[in-house]
């Protein structure tokens, strides 16, 4: 399995989440402190370093560009969850296929889009966090790839997926694998 790839390993079913039985506040000040941590790295980054990489992994360019990509269907993902009927269905997208598309520049682009994309999304998903409350945590809707998805796992999933993306990014610089 390549570096990319491990990232989005999922929680064995009967595993806490990165979460656990935190107060629903308490998972919103983690997705947003997330948030706030991957830009902060992103801003340390010396911008000629922006290619460096482990053979096995993704350049510190290539994972802003995927945090865009990822967040924007998040985006979306939040609000079928939320406004939909149960059951919904949430499609899945390939990330390889999107990362290896000259056309989507995760190898070429500047990042300061990307980054933006990422910013905006981010607080546009926290926006709708912030009008639910604990017991929506329960919808759900059916992932196109994972199966039954709760807006539980949403949150978890994209509270983490930042942090990891960014470790990902660090390793990358230190040329680690």
């Amino acid at each position: 399995m390549r570096q990319d790839e491990k990232v989005h390993e999922e929680v064995p079913a009967g595993r806490s989440s990165l979460l656990g039985g935190a107060r629903f506040a308490e998972r919103i000040a983690a997705y947003q402190a997330a948030t706030k941590r991957f830009e902060e790295l992103v801003a340390s980054v010396d911008r000629l370093k922006l290619d460096v990489r482990h053979p096995d992994g993704w350049s510190p360019r290539q994972v802003i560009h995927h945090l865009a990509d990822s967040e924007a269907q998040s985006y979306a993902r939040l609000r079928r969850l939320v406004a939909e009927p149960a059951g919904s269905v949430i499609q899945g997208y390939d990330e390889a296929a999107w990362a290896a598309s000259p056309a989507l520049g995760y190898e070429s682009d500047e990042v300061d889009t990307p980054l933006a994309v990422f910013s905006a999304v981010r607080a546009g998903s926290l926006a709708v966090l912030q009008h639910l409350t604990e017991s929506d945590l329960a919808r759900h809707a059916v992932h196109s790839e994972r199966g039954r998805y709760t807006l539980e796992e949403w949150l978890a999933d994209y509270t983490r997926h930042p942090l990891e993306h960014g470790e990902q990014l660090l390793k990358a610089l230190r040329g680690e694998a």
